[in-house]
Formats: C-alpha cells, sequence, structure tokens
C-alpha cells in the first residue's frame, strides 16, 4: 500500500483510495476491540485451573457472567457519552478501565475478587466495544466503511477461535493469571497510538442520557441472574434471600417501565415491543444466547475434567463448534442478501441447536474425539443459522428512527440470555453434580480429604483416588454437566416454537446481512440510526458495489450504455467539464475505461470536446438528467418506506452524501484543473 500526491493510500487489490492518516489509528481501534472480544472468549478454557486454585466451583458462572452484565449494561452509556462530550478521550477511558480491571483479575486471591474484578474488566471492555465501532465512521466516508467494517467482523471472528486456544496456552504454559496479564502490553500500545495518531473531527450530539433507566434495567437482570445462580445451590428457592431477590427484581421492572415511559431517550423504547417481530426477534436472541454461552462456559470444564485434556487441547477441540457458528452465519446471511427470504433461518437454526443440545447431552466420559467433534460442530451450525438473521429482521421491522436503538436492542436481548444462560447452567451444574458425588460414594470409604464435598471444590482430587474409585467420580462430572444441556434443550425448543409465528416480510433493499461485529459478541452496539443506515449502504461506494449501481440505474433510464459512460456523464453534469485523463487520475477507475466510456458518450455525440474537456451536448444533459432521477429512484427503493415524505433530515443528508459520492464528492475539485463552469448543475 503506498501514498500517493493527493495524501492517500492506494490499495492496489482493490484499486480504491482511502484517507492515508486513518490507517494507524484503525489499526490502534482494532487492537483495542480485539482486547474486549477475546476477553469473552479467552477464559472459558482457564475456569477449570481458576476454579482447582481459588476454590468456588459454585460460582465459577460468576467469572463470566460478571463481565458480560457489566459490559453489557455500560454499552448505550458508553455511546450516548461519546456523542456528546467527543469520542477519543472516552475511548483512552475505556482503555484505561479495561486495563486496570485485568490487573487486578491477574493479581485475584480468590472467587469474589475476581468476580468483582471481572465487573471492572466489562465496564471498560463495553465502551472498547461500542466506541471503537463508531470512530471508525468519524474516520471514513460511507464508502469506505464497509471494508473496514470487514475488518472488525474479521476481529470477532478471529478471537473466537483464538480465545479458547490462547486461554488454554497461557493457562498450560504460564498461569491462568497471564489470561489477564496479556491485556496489559496491548493495550498499552494502543493507549499510546490513539493519544499520538488518533485525529477526529468534534462532532458533538446533544443527549439527554437515560441513567436511570440503565441503571434499572442492569439491576434486575443482576436479580434476574442472581436468583438463578445462588437458588436451590447458596440458598433454597424457599428461602427469604432468594423469594426478597425476585420481588425486587419485579419491583425493579416496573420502576423500569414507568421511567422508560417517561424518558427522553429511553434506553430501551418501550414502543418497540407493541411491533411483533421485535418482540419475538428479543425473545429468540434471549434464548440463543442463554444456550450459546451456557455450553461454551461448561464444555471446557467436561473436557479438561472428564477427559482429562490440557486447557490447550481443549480450546482445539472446541474449534468445529466456532467453525460450525462461522460457516452457518455466513452463508446464511449471504443467501438472506441474495433472496430476501429469511424466516427458514430462524426455524431451522433453532430446530439444529436444540438438537445440538440434546447430542451433548448424549456425551459422557467415554465418548471419542471424532463424536465429540461432531456434536459440537452441529450445536455451532444451529446458532450460526439464526444468529445474524435476528438482527436483520429486527432492522426490517422497525421505523428509520428507531433503527438503531432496535438493532442494540435485539443484542442486548442476546446478552442478557448469555448472562442468564451461563448463571443457570452453574447452578444447575453446582447443584447436580454435588448430588451425583454424594451418591457415587456413599457407603464407600474415601482418603482424608478426599470426600464428596473435596472434590466439588478441587477437580483435581479426582487424581489423588484410588483408581477403582476413579470411574465413579469422572461420571458424576460428565453426567452433572451434560444434563445441563438436556435441560437447556426445551428452552431452545421454545425458540423454534417462537420462530414460527414470525412474519416473512419483504425485506427493504438497504437491509443486508449485519457483519461479525452483531453476530458474534454479545455486547448489543449502541449506533445511531443514520450509522445503522450508513453501514447497510455502504457497500454502494465499494468498487464493485459502484459498478453495479451504475449497471442498473442506467438499465432504469432506459438507455444502452456501458456503466462507466453513465458514470462520466453524471461527473460531467455536477462539474460542467472533465478531462478524462485527470479523471483517471484522481479517481480509483483505469484509464482504458475512462477511455471507453468517453469514446462512446462522444460517438452518441452526448458530450464533445472543448480542448481537452469534455463538455454535455443538449442531448447528453437530458440523458444527465435522466440518469440522476434514475440514481435517486435507485437509492429510494433501497430505503424502502423509510423514504416517504417528512423523512428525518439525517436520512436526506446520508442519501445525498451517497450520491455525491457516487458521482464526485462535494469537497471534490473539477476534474479540468479548476475550469468547471457549471458547478450549479449538481
Amino acid at each position: 500500500m503506498a501514498l500517493d500526491t493527493h495524501g492517500t493510500a492506494q490499495d492496489a487489490r482493490s484499486g480504491e483510495r482511502v484517507p492515508g492518516g486513518v490507517l494507524v489509528p484503525i489499526g490502534a481501534l482494532l487492537l483495542g476491540l480485539l482486547l474486549a472480544a477475546l476477553d469473552q472468549t479467552i477464559v472459558a478454557t482457564a475456569l477449570p485451573t481458576i476454579v482447582s486454585d481459588l476454590g468456588g466451583l459454585e460460582h465459577l458462572s460468576w467469572v463470566v457472567t460478571a463481565y458480560l452484565l457489566a459490559s453489557t449494561a455500560a454499552t448505550p452509556l458508553w455511546g450516548k457519552l461519546g456523542d456528546q462530550y467527543g469520542r477519543k478521550r472516552l475511548f483512552q477511558a475505556a482503555i484505561v478501565i479495561f486495563l486496570i480491571g485485568s490487573a487486578l483479575c491477574g493479581m485475584a486471591q480468590d472467587m469474589p475478587q475476581l468476580i468483582g474484578f471481572r465487573a471492572l474488566q466489562g465496564l471498560g471492555g463495553g465502551g472498547l466495544i461500542v466506541l471503537s465501532m463508531a470512530i471508525v465512521g468519524d474516520l471514513v466516508p460511507p464508502r469506505e466503511r464497509g471494508r473496514y467494517q470487514g475488518l472488525f467482523g474479521a476481529v470477532f471472528g478471529a478471537t473466537s477461535v483464538l480465545g479458547p486456544l490462547l486461554g488454554g496456552l497461557f493457562t498450560e504454559q504460564l498461569s491462568w493469571r497471564w489470561v489477564f496479564y496479556v491485556n496489559l502490553p496491548l493495550g498499552v500500545i494502543a493507549l499510546v497510538v490513539i493519544a499520538a495518531a488518533l485525529r477526529i473531527p468534534r462532532r458533538t450530539a446533544p443527549h439527554v442520557i437515560d441513567y436511570l433507566g440503565t441503571f434499572l434495567i442492569a439491576a434486575v437482570a443482576t436479580c434476574l441472574v442472581l436468583v438463578a445462580s445462588l437458588g436451590g445451590t447458596t440458598w433454597a428457592w424457599d428461602s427469604a434471600q432468594i423469594i426478597g431477590l425476585a420481588v425486587l427484581g419485579v419491583a425493579l421492572a416496573a420502576a423500569f417501565v414507568a421511567v422508560e415511559r417517561r424518558a427522553a431517550e429511553p434506553v430501551l423504547p418501550l414502543k418497540l415491543f407493541r411491533i411483533r417481530t421485535f418482540t419475538l426477534a428479543a425473545l429468540i436472541s434471549f434464548i440463543i444466547g442463554f444456550a450459546m454461552f451456557g455450553a461454551m462456559t461448561y464444555l471446557p470444564t467436561f473436557l479438561q475434567v472428564v477427559h482429562g485434556i490440557s486447557p490447550t487441547l481443549s480450546g482445539v477441540h472446541m474449534l468445529p463448534m466456532v467453525a460450525g457458528l462461522l460457516l452457518s452465519s455466513t452463508v446464511s446471511g449471504q443467501i438472506v442478501s441474495r433472496t430476501g427470504r429469511w424466516k427458514v433461518f430462524p426455524v431451522a437454526g433453532t430446530a439444529v441447536t436444540t438438537v445440538g443440545l440434546l447430542l451433548l447431552h448424549r456425551l459422557d466420559e467415554s465418548s471419542s474425539t471424532a463424536e465429540m467433534s461432531v456434536y459440537f460442530f452441529v450445536f455451532g451450525l444451529g446458532l450460526g443459522l439464526v444468529m445474524q438473521v435476528l438482527v436483520l429482521i429486527v432492522q426490517n421491522a422497525v421505523s428509520y428512527e428507531d433503527l438503531g436503538v432496535a438493532t442494540s436492542g435485539a443484542t442486548f436481548f442476546r446478552s442478557i440470555g448469555a448472562s442468564f444462560g451461563v448463571a443457570v447452567f452453574g447452578s444447575l451444574f453446582a447443584g447436580r453434580l454435588g448430588d451425583k458425588l454424594a451418591d457415587a460414594f456413599r457407603g464407600v470409604r474415601l482418603p482424608p480429604g478426599a470426600g464428596a464435598d473435596a472434590l466439588k471444590a478441587d477437580p483435581r482430587g479426582i487424581a489423588a483416588l484410588p483408581p477403582a474409585l476413579r470411574p465413579a467420580a469422572l461420571h458424576a462430572y460428565a453426567s452433572a454437566i451434560t444434563d445441563v444441556f438436556l435441560y437447556a434443550a426445551p428452552v431452545a425448543l421454545l425458540g423454534f416454537l417462537l420462530a414460527w409465528f414470525l412474519k416473512e416480510d419483504r425485506l427493504r433493499g438497504s437491509v443486508t446481512a449485519p457483519d461479525a461485529s452483531e453476530t458474534i459478541p454479545p455486547n448489543p452496539v449502541e449506533r445511531s440510526s443514520y450509522d445503522e443506515t450508513c453501514r447497510a449502504l455502504s457497500v454502494l461506494g465499494t468498487r464493485e458495489g459502484r459498478r453495479e449501481v451504475y449497471r442498473e440505474i442506467t438499465a432504469r433510464a432506459g438507455y444502452d450504455l456501458l456503466p462507466a459512460a453513465s458514470w462520466l456523464l453524471l461527473r460531467v453534469r455536477r462539474y460542467g467539464s472533465v478531462e478524462p485523463g485527470m479523471l483517471a487520475e484522481r479517481t480509483a477507475v483505469p484509464i482504458q475505461v475512462v477511455m471507453s466510456a468517453a469514446r462512446q458518450v462522444e460517438e452518441r455525440r452526448l458530450a464533445e470536446r472543448e480542448g481537452l474537456d469534455l463538455v454535455l451536448t443538449g442531448t447528453g444533459r437530458e440523458v444527465a438528467e435522466r440518469l440522476a432521477k434514475a440514481r435517486e429512484e435507485s437509492l429510494a427503493e433501497l430505503l424502502g418506506d423509510w423514504w416517504r415524505p417528512g423523512r428525518p433530515a439525517d436520512l436526506t443528508q446520508l442519501v445525498r452524501e451517497l450520491t455525491g459520492e457516487l458521482c464526485g464528492a462535494e469537497s471534490e475539485r473539477p476534474h479540468n484543473g479548476g475550469r468547471g463552469r457549471a458547478a450549479g448543475l449538481s
């Protein structure tokens, strides 16, 4: 990649030019995003070792849940505070909070400390995710945004693979504490580069931030997760503590509804729940988060404890699930974008997820690697079929004004489902394990310090048992974990039944498969309606997208012209006159394509030469006007019912920006050395 004389970076593979000054800060943003995304997956393979070291198996789920809850609750605040006060300083603050949390996690001496520090880490992680996405919109124009979103999606895809592997590697070769310490050097590098290289326009947007609503919804979620994780283990289901938490959760939920009805900018607008598609998608998202993170948290424990697989290799054994998830989410997203048909995927995805959970229930201490890999793959395949499509159908169901908050709302429910799922799986596992170990060794004389309670607290004690007693202990662990998948299967089946009630509305042309940043992580990413539409339409600005756009508008206008000829006529219309040689030099269009277009418009007497410049003839001006009208009609068709009388001003502005970029940006000089006579023709 080299810099041309205009200070832009030329990507030799695509022929596109991107602003040269953004490459380094984009790299730092990706590094920050990598940290937050990695911490959602890297901890799972280290959990069995952490429990063996710190104790507290019954609280194992909270190591994951604390991070998820904190990052989920904080995300809307980070997004709106960034709009209001500027994103650079807040992004730096998020990195600092995340690094402090990481350092403290690495130094934790017991499980309660680790859980508290994970919540602090999650607070910063939520900011890293949402602000890195938003800053890209500040740095690059809509026509380049699609490329960078692809990079961010690739980071999430990579972390889903690397997380389990690195977690196991650090745990086995160094210490589980390095799962957290590894963030420190990477975070410092990102912090320094952001401070030195990130220059973004100060774009502030006043917000009435819904602090109370954010606090209440986080409190409701916390109460529910506490009931799920502590009920039946720490406290009996009919204990005063559990009943009190349940009543408090209901009261806080009622307060949340009352607050959101009056909030100027509610964190979760209640009117969205009047849209059947949104409500159903939110419930299915909750179920998918429940199943996905519940399984991802406890499968490494099954592999390491029951099968004696090393932490590193347990990460390798998880790869079939990740492969199935990425494969099916990518393929389903592409099929939906091309065909406009989507209902089959949430129906099939929830069905396959249910089957996957039932297959996981069949695993035991004698299962082969091949059998486990097939079951993991089927489970991942089901998750991927439904995850990506849920965001897409929510975007298609709401009005333009609610597009951003509806997108974050759908992923918010998946985040809460993930937190709830990890807690429920943990509670069921801890309860079942105690019962099964007690049954297995009832009436058996065990060595001192090797009772059922000791084995439950530290699975390493199994190795100290006499060889004749080890199979019973391993079977107790295996069945306690796999029974959890059996209990989760009816929840996934409920998602399958709900999916049948989704109404398959026709997709707007602008609604395309969301990037991986909205499908892999649990965190909701708060973006405005403008940002969401811009992201969906950014494909129009790619080289392939522009070629298709000009092919379509030429056909719509009723002309038999090369796509490049239509593009050239619209350039001349905008600037009054254009020199083809200079046009090829200052754009990414190859010189031979420009010259072929110039020959065609001259041969058809749509333009004529004045020196080296091309100017429109009377017929050419008429053709260019019809092409311009067809271009706006194409964009309006993509936007569907969002493009209606009384549409928001920012949507009109977005269409103006995209239109300008398709035929010459407003800030671009005329391609004739400054001799343009009719800039007003644009």
